[in-house]
């Protein structure tokens, strides 16, 4: 199965994983400068400094075991087709603006929202981004939501996203980072609209 992936989705599987496995038993606690944090003109305690590498490297980071099997779960179901969809070259810049789009969402909240501050680590942001992406180019595919309901793929997108956006407003599910999540997949809707703008592979 794994000889069938796109390129594209088997790189990013691959280096997910092997910094996963870096984290885990390599890097220690050296993996701090690498996750993202808020930027602030003035010293927090217990906080690193905000860096502008942190905007990418964040995304290769993950908390568990389950944190990274669910990203990467759901790269290796939707990545290919819309990789395919695409073309590599535009699905990788696809992937890194929806990862840096989720940063940046994620830093404006965390800067503004009392008790908000922290760092944030996971593809979350890039992969919701591939599931907007998905949604819009194949809207009437079937999905299995909790692998046992048929959903069309443009209903299971809208309602993922509105959950993601109640959760993140009022508040539920603490330390997740819904508004990245919601961050990612403004950034990839906004490259598609540029992209067919300019004629380019969209969705």
């Amino acid at each position: 199965m794994f000889r069938t992936v796109t390129p594209a989705v088997r790189a990013l599987l691959i280096a997910n994983i092997g910094i996963y496995l870096l984290q885990q038993y390599v890097l220690g606690n050296a993996e701090n400068i690498y996750q993202l944090w808020p930027w602030t003109p003035y010293p927090v305690e217990g906080a690193l400094p905000f860096e502008p590498w942190q905007l990418v490297t964040y995304a290769f980071l993950h908390g568990s075991y389950g944190h990274i099997f669910a990203n990467m779960f759901a790269l290796l179901i939707f990545g290919p087709d819309v990789e395919r969809l695409f073309g590599t070259r535009y699905f990788i810049l696809f992937y890194f603006v929806c990862a840096i789009s989720a940063a940046l969402a994620q830093m404006i909240v965390t800067t503004v929202v009392p008790n908000a501050f922290g760092p944030t680590i996971g593809a979350s942001g890039a992969i919701f981004g591939i599931l907007l992406a998905y949604g819009m180019a194949f809207p009437r595919r079937q999905l299995l939501f909790l692998f046992v309901i048929p959903i069309r793929a443009w209903l299971f997108v809208t309602l993922y996203g509105l959950l993601e956006l109640g959760m993140g407003v009022f508040g539920y599910e603490q330390g997740v980072a819904h508004f990245a999540h919601i961050g990612g997949m403004v950034g990839g809707y906004l490259l598609i609209r540029y992209w067919r703008a300019r004629q380019r592979p969209s969705a």
